[in-house]
């Protein structure tokens, strides 16, 4: 597919037609640039899907890009979060606290938030070191990468549900529910316009990160997830997408095919490297072997364990198919083919 990626430099607010715009809002030192807000009228204020990240630039392109399209902050009625991740959710808690806005949220990822608020620094710090050991990583990898914290997002005032619709005077916005890449992620189905706002479930070019944590989970299966939410999404039609990142684009239901079988085929090639591997692998073993988008040692502290956590959803998938096997009460835990 053809990039039509444009940096954050050349984005402007722009009106999508239909009283909804698109605010983009940088995400500083981040490949990804920016996340698109959007912002859809309504007689009693707009309501955002999505706020963007938690850092005063962040913030002024957000307040300034609503003001460009005659919207002002402080008479925002709502944020409806597609998911919790910072680069959606982490200004949701300023703009209620501006304009005293709701902030609506799937409740799996909201049951995530209140356990971030909840579990204090060391004890997060201790739980993914743990996580790291048992999948292999080393005493220097598990230091780097538990060094790093983010600040959860805000609670939100409303939890939300499949098939809700958002409190959006005038329009009819539904709750899709899609988890994969996150429990709670929501798509948005705009039903008077035929329009799905996206958030990271199906992305013009690029695909969602698909991990599991901790990494030797077995009562979930994100990927699993992740793959009938496509299909979900499928099923709606040839609906304009409107995603969080890079451009809108059409028929939705045909990008999210593509992303599946993507994800199959990743599926094969995993398997047929444990069953060349010949022993059973650690997860980070595995990883180590798969292909990225840049070879594993170039890979810094922080996405070699975003790498593991989406190595592991696969194994996890390829299990819960009865493909392979995890060898029972060993640590690290490591992954087979069946003999």
């Amino acid at each position: 597919m053809k990039s039509l990626r444009r940096p954050y430099s050349e984005q402007r607010t722009t009106d999508l037609g239909g009283g909804v715009w698109s605010v983009p809002v940088p995400i500083p030192a981040n490949p990804l640039g920016y996340t698109l807000v959007y912002a859809i009228e309504s007689p009693s204020g707009p309501v955002l899907v999505d706020a963007g990240w938690n850092h005063p630039d962040a913030w002024l392109a957000l307040r300034d890009g609503l003001a460009s399209a005659g919207m002002d902050i402080r008479e925002v009625r709502g944020v409806v979060v597609t998911h919790f991740h910072p680069d959606h959710a982490g200004l949701a808690g300023q703009v209620r606290q501006e304009s005293g806005a709701w902030i609506a949220m799937h409740e799996a990822d909201a049951a995530l938030i209140r356990n971030m608020h909840d579990l204090e620094e060391g004890v997060q710090r201790d739980l993914r070191a743990g996580m790291l050991r048992r999948a292999g990583a080393g005493a220097v990898e598990v230091e780097e990468v538990t060094a790093h914290r983010q600040r959860p997002p805000a609670l939100p005032d409303r939890t939300l549900h499949d098939g809700d619709l958002i409190d959006l005077p005038g329009r009819k916005l539904r709750t899709v529910w899609t988890p994969g890449h996150t429990p709670g992620h929501v798509c948005l189905h705009l039903e008077d316009a035929d329009r799905l706002f996206t958030g990271d479930h199906v992305l013009p070019s690029i695909t969602p990160h698909i991990g599991i944590y901790p990494y030797d989970r077995t009562d979930t299966d994100p990927l699993g997830d992740f793959l009938a939410s496509l299909e979900k999404v499928a099923e709606l039609g040839m609906l304009e997408a409107l995603p969080a990142h890079e451009w809108i684009f059409q028929d939705t239901a045909a990008r999210a095919r593509v992303i599946g079988t993507h994800h199959e085929e990743k599926l094969t090639q995993l398997a047929a490297l444990l069953a060349e591997a010949g022993e059973p692998l650690t997860i980070w073993e595995i990883a180590a072997r798969m292909t990225w988008n840049r070879p594993w040692e170039d890979l810094p502290s922080m996405l070699r364990g975003m790498a593991a956590g989406e190595a592991a959803a696969h194994l996890r998938t390829l299990e819960a198919r009865g493909a392979i096997r995890r060898s029972e009460g060993s640590e690290p835990v490591r992954f087979a083919v069946h003999s």
